[in-house]
């Protein structure tokens, strides 16, 4: 298993419990993982490759707002009602994870509370991480600097 800030924010007992609740997935490169809006019934832990985050922009092509890579956690949006999926999820190059059922998970950090709670919180760094690289990737893309012509 690849290192991983949210895998090494758990209580060892309670990450071996997790840890086998994943199954090897793979997803070749093009591949769409999840879509804005749609059920997000599960997450993933990547081992290798690379996966776009984009965000719809109406009348836009979505922009990529971050690229995830070995080691990151893809998806968020299984924690919290109403678990649907904040952005979309696109594989760049062909990726290897490990991926977990939401549900199942859930029902885990329920037995489990300080797995329940570090996870939460190691999340919830994500969840931040995530909105400051999507706010500053929007402000390049369509700020008042983006329109103007560079002196």
């Amino acid at each position: 298993m690849t290192a991983t800030p949210v895998l090494d924010a758990l209580p060892t007992g309670s990450r071996e419990r997790l840890l086998r609740l994943g199954r090897d997935v793979s997803f070749p490169a093009g591949a769409l993982l999840f879509e804005e809006g749609g059920r997000a019934d599960r997450f993933w832990i990547i081992r290798s490759g690379s996966v776009a985050l984009s965000l719809h922009v109406p009348g836009r092509h979505p922009p990529t707002v971050e690229t995830l890579g070995a080691g990151d956690l893809l998806g968020w949006s299984w924690l919290f009602p109403p678990y649907e999926w904040h952005l979309g999820a696109e594989a760049r190059s062909p990726v290897h994870a490990d991926e977990f059922d939401a549900a199942t998970v859930r029902v885990l950090c329920g037995e489990d509370l300080a797995l329940g709670y570090a996870l939460a919180q190691a999340v919830a760094g994500v969840i931040a991480h995530r909105l400051k690289a999507t706010r500053m990737r929007l402000l390049d893309l369509y700020g008042p600097s983006a329109s103007r012509p560079m002196p």
